[in-house]
């Protein structure tokens, strides 16, 4: 079985994750969808809560799996026996972190990165600054799948 993950923070999902999510299950057996614990790191939604988001708009894709980590993701990879990791690329200086980090995986446990550019429609999309457009009001409809952008606005407001 070929295997990858696509692994991030998801605080909140977007479409722009989605369009890589949705390529990599195109091309691989299963893709598993991890979401990044950080204990120093306070996100907007819960894990449980981005877990849970990335159930629901991933449904259509039954060969998607959602799960999350905390540690090395190579360490991920070797206990799940995923042999890929799959990440999404928007410019130039994506590509110089995520070799470096691509080639730090590949020596240290033989997993091999495999980056998709991303699609042009989101090539300036990234869930910081999608957050930050919305908590000034601003319109991310098209940036969110409906039901994401419903809890943003909703977990704005609490924090109003």
């Amino acid at each position: 079985m070929r295997r990858a993950v696509c692994p991030g923070s998801y605080d909140p999902v977007t479409n722009g994750h989605l369009d890589i999510i949705e390529r990599a299950s195109g091309l691989f057996d299963e893709v598993v969808v991890a979401v990044l614990i950080n204990k120093s790191k306070k996100g907007l939604f819960s894990v449980d809560e981005r877990l849970e988001m990335l159930r629901e708009v991933t449904a259509p894709w039954p060969n998607v799996r959602i799960d999350s980590w905390h540690g090395l993701l190579v360490d991920y990879c070797k206990a799940n026996e995923i042999g890929a990791i799959v990440k999404g690329l928007r410019a130039v200086s994506d590509f110089d972190y995520e070799l470096q980090m691509a080639q730090m995986n590949q020596q240290l446990s033989g997993v091999e990165t495999m980056f998709m550019s991303t699609n042009p429609l989101y090539s300036f999309l990234a869930s910081s600054l999608v957050k930050e457009v919305a908590t000034y009001g601003g319109d991310v409809s098209n940036l969110l799948p409906p039901k994401i952008e419903r809890r943003l606005r909703e977990r704005i407001a609490e924090n109003g």
